[in-house]
């Protein structure tokens, strides 16, 4: 009676390997999977790591294989050290040279090219922000590729998701080229932070390529409040304000007493109310802030692409058929001269 009991086995035990037997399919993507390769170009300003590029490594992880990080600039072995934390990055590519510092595309591109051919990466990522929408552009003429910008989700090694016509379109494109040069929505993949990994370091190649461009000079606006781009709570003033001097009477008391950082449309900035570095907008810088306050701000789809990813939007405004009422959670229709005073009085008291 035994050798029926075993023969049974055995087939069962056949099928069983024939039911878990990888499929063609799966076996190439496994092996493409290996293939990969990720450069993810790491920004730095005076020797810190900018964490919101660290969305460019998150959206490597999503497309798999090895990933890993380039940064260049002076005393850049301390933000190599830092990025060396980064999570899912398996080496540090650092370029020491002061040349780099500003991140001005006409020797920076070169000098990533030649790091991107030497590692033979199948895919390079930087953050769709004012250096990389700076750099990558060229980096792809240069190689002769097309860049695809603003991604704000992977699909597959060759397949991205995209907004188009100030995000009234969500566009899915598939791209042949080989290496595949990337901008990331830095609002569509987490930043993270710089702990957890331990990552090698190796010096990169450095062409040092002339520059033509000369860095002479920046102004920009100090604040203490946190930064526009990655700050959980976020107030932004538009053309109802009516005046630079009603936007700084207003809008700084309310941040303050949220803990929020200040931001503007693109009516504001241009009236002269605010800065351009807190424009938010197409054409300014995209957030997704925990709760996104608006006063005066009437909608228009242009600063609707910029903060509509926000998870909560609440909006002040007079005119109740303001399309900013199509998209907030929360409305509050009335004078924001009136109302935003009060609101900064009970959120002081509570």
């Amino acid at each position: 009676m035994a050798l029926p009991i075993r023969n049974s086995l055995l087939r069962h035990t056949t099928t069983c390997l024939r039911q878990f037997t990888p499929t063609p399919q799966i076996r190439r993507n496994a092996a493409l999977q290996r293939l990969l390769s990720t450069l993810a170009v790491l920004e730095q300003r005076e020797g810190k790591l900018n964490m919101s590029s660290l969305a460019s490594v998150s959206a490597g992880l999503k497309l798999g294989g090895t990933i890993h990080g380039l940064v260049a600039g002076s005393n850049i072995k301390s933000v190599a050290e830092e990025a060396a934390k980064v999570e899912g990055l398996e080496k540090i590519i650092f370029v020491e040279n002061a040349d780099y510092d500003k991140g001005l595309p006409e020797n920076y591109a070169p000098m990533l090219i030649e790091n991107i051919k030497k590692g033979g990466y199948t895919h390079v990522l930087a953050g769709h922000s004012a250096f990389g929408k700076n750099l990558m552009p060229r980096v792809a003429a240069m190689m002769d590729v097309q860049q695809i910008s603003d991604i704000t989700e992977v699909k597959s090694e060759d397949t991205f998701v995209r907004p188009i016509y100030a995000g009234n379109a969500i566009l899915t494109v598939q791209v042949a080229d080989s290496p595949k040069i990337i901008t990331v929505r830095g609002t569509a993949f987490p930043s993270g932070a710089a702990e957890g990994g331990k990552a090698s370091l190796e010096e990169g190649v450095d062409p040092k390529a002339p520059c033509p461009t000369e860095w002479v000079s920046e102004d920009l606006a100090k604040s203490d409040r946190p930064d526009l781009a990655s700050a959980e709570r976020v107030v932004s003033g538009g053309r109802g304000l009516k005046s630079k001097e009603e936007f700084d009477r207003l809008m700084p008391p309310l941040a303050d007493a949220l803990g929020a950082a200040i931001g503007a449309s693109r009516a504001a900035v241009d009236s002269g109310f605010a800065d351009n570095s807190l424009q938010v907008g197409q054409t300014g810088k995209n957030v997704a802030p925990q709760l996104y306050l608006c006063a005066g701000i009437s909608g228009a789809i242009q600063h609707l692409a910029g903060m509509k990813d926000s998870k909560v939007i609440a909006a002040i405004n007079k005119d109740a058929d303001a399309p900013i009422f199509q998209v907030a959670d929360v409305g509050l229709v009335g004078d924001l001269f009136d109302k935003v005073p009060e609101l900064t009085e009970k959120l002081g008291n509570a």
